[in-house]
């Protein structure tokens, strides 16, 4: 399934960092938190900008950066492949781009 971003601008650092934070807050405080529970469009965009690089999963996270739109399998398993080469807040941000996909792919399910 195709997800798409609403584009505008992505996100700056400083609201990336706090948005993450504030999700993972509340998703950790939720005994069942909801999938619908995710980052805004512009947090998933710049996030998939960070992690951009020339690997193949790389360039799935860089074609998202640059339209805004992708394949949600494709760009679950880029985010998970980096998951392995980045640190405990590069994971952390990784995963919110992974629970922004699920929200996307569930909304346009339900």
């Amino acid at each position: 399934m195709i997800v798409k971003a609403r584009l505008g601008s992505p996100a700056g650092d400083g609201e990336v960092a706090a948005e993450i934070a504030q999700v993972l807050d509340r998703r950790g405080s939720l005994k069942h938190p909801p999938v619908s529970l995710a980052v805004s469009d512009g947090v998933a965009v710049a996030i998939a900008g960070l992690f951009r690089n020339a690997a193949p999963s790389g360039e799935v996270l860089g074609n998202f950066y640059r339209t805004g739109s992708a394949d949600s399998t494709e760009l679950i398993e880029a985010a998970q492949l980096e998951q392995g080469f980045v640190g405990p807040e590069g994971h952390a941000a990784l995963y919110c781009l992974i629970g922004w996909v699920r929200a996307q792919v569930h909304a346009k399910s339900a």
